[in-house]
């Protein structure tokens, strides 16, 4: 690294910087910063000449960012965030490591939740972050190390693990179901049909599986899967939903299935990880579990 240290400017300069460019003020920044207006000054005008253009644009008592000064401002703040999140990480475990990890909600709460007590006993020294994600993002801009993905394998920049697919079921409420009194699968048609974002065709497969026409299927629209089951249950359609996701609604009776009819879902669900994470050791260790977790929980169900 010692060729590019002298684009490295110093961490006081930067921290100065980043937080005149969030006030738009160097007396804020001075008095966030226990630091007098004129060394605050002083340290932007440093960071200025280092850079060789000016970041900020001065009128009398006021300043404001140039276009090329928000632009910079913007990357220096997320690389002070992620200096920040790295070092807190590293106090919080430095002797294992940590694993940064993006979930699903309901898949991380419902079914890798429980079986984290087993991995945290074969690996007591590993931390594991979790924070929740519905959607792909870029790995270069994220601070994270791996994601559990639904979908197919063609998430841009990542490598991936297939973990296990899902068998969707017609989900709702006894008392739907007994006002209905659903015999065939076109039966559902003349019910209210609740839709996952994430599964913007199931119901289309799911009918042309059973042999009906799809055409015309419609219904309300939902982003999350504890929305769309909680409104199943309250009675308000039909919902096709993971069958494993839903034990504990089903034991319960909360929720029961319209049909028997089942189908296993297009997509899969995945652990994905940037490519030069992947000898990262905590990572490397929950792969391993994972994917040993997922046949079980597959040859469970």
């Amino acid at each position: 690294m010692a060729f590019t240290r002298r684009f490295l400017p110093s961490m006081s300069l930067l921290c100065a910087f980043e937080a005149a460019s969030r006030h738009q003020s160097f007396t804020l920044a001075a008095r966030e910063l226990s630091l007098t207006q004129s060394a605050v000054s002083r340290q932007i005008r440093a960071l200025e000449e280092m850079l060789g253009s000016d970041l900020f644009l001065r009128d009398r008592q006021t300043v404001r960012l140039t276009l090329a000064g928000e632009t910079y401002a913007q990357e220096v703040r997320e690389a002070l965030r992620r200096i920040s999140t790295a070092t807190l990480g590293f106090r919080a475990n430095p002797k294992g490591g940590t694993l940064n990890l993006a979930i699903l909600p309901t898949f991380g709460t419902r079914w890798l939740a429980p079986r984290l007590p087993a991995f945290f006993a074969e690996h007591p020294g590993i931390t594991v972050n979790l924070t929740t994600r519905l959607a792909p993002f870029d790995f270069r801009f994220e601070q994270v190390d791996a994601a559990i993905h639904f979908g197919s394998p063609d998430w841009p920049g990542a490598e991936f693990e297939p973990l296990m697919s899902e068998t969707v079921v017609p989900a709702c409420s006894r008392d739907l179901a007994e006002r209905y009194a659903f015999a065939q699968a076109s039966d559902l048609l003349r019910a209210p049909l609740l839709h996952l974002v994430s599964r913007p065709d199931a119901w289309e497969r799911w009918f042309t599986a059973q042999g009906v026409n799809p055409e015309g299927v419609r219904g309300m629209l939902f982003d999350q899967f504890a929305t769309v089951a909680q409104v199943a249950i309250s009675g308000l359609g039909v919902a096709l939903l993971p069958e494993f996701l839903i034990q504990p609604e089903l034991a319960r009776g909360d929720l029961v299935a319209a049909l028997p009819a089942r189908i296993e879902n297009a997509g899969r669900y995945y652990l994905a990880w940037p490519s030069q994470r992947a000898s990262h050791p905590p990572l490397e260790a929950f792969r391993a579990w994972l994917g040993t977790a997922a046949k079980a929980g597959q040859e469970e169900g």
